[in-house]
């Protein structure tokens, strides 16, 4: 059985999900994603992300929310969201 106090992870990273709300990261670097899913479109029983935002943000906590915001975008699926996001987040934590 799987230790279920491990965290969900992505190429290395962790995730936290709160309602509409993915982070992407951890709040110890200088950098996070946060992903906002906007809207999302029934397929059977699942309700799959078709609008989703992606916003690299710095974790300093003086800077106002709108300050932080370092790139934004938005994707039409959770896939290519989470794509972008790790591809941004790697590069800014290298100080590319």
């Amino acid at each position: 059985m799987a230790n279920e106090n491990l965290p969900l992870s992505y190429k290395g990273h962790p995730l936290r999900r709160k309602d509409n709300l993915i982070y992407y990261g951890t709040m110890a670097e200088k950098y996070i994603i946060m992903l906002q899913i906007l809207s999302s479109k029934k397929q059977g029983d699942l309700a799959l992300a078709d609008k989703v935002s992606v916003q690299l943000q710095l974790t300093d906590p003086d800077l106002k929310s709108r300050d932080r915001v370092v790139k934004k975008s938005e994707k039409d699926s959770l896939y290519a969201a989470m794509d972008v996001a790790a591809v941004w987040l790697d590069r800014a934590l290298a100080g590319k």
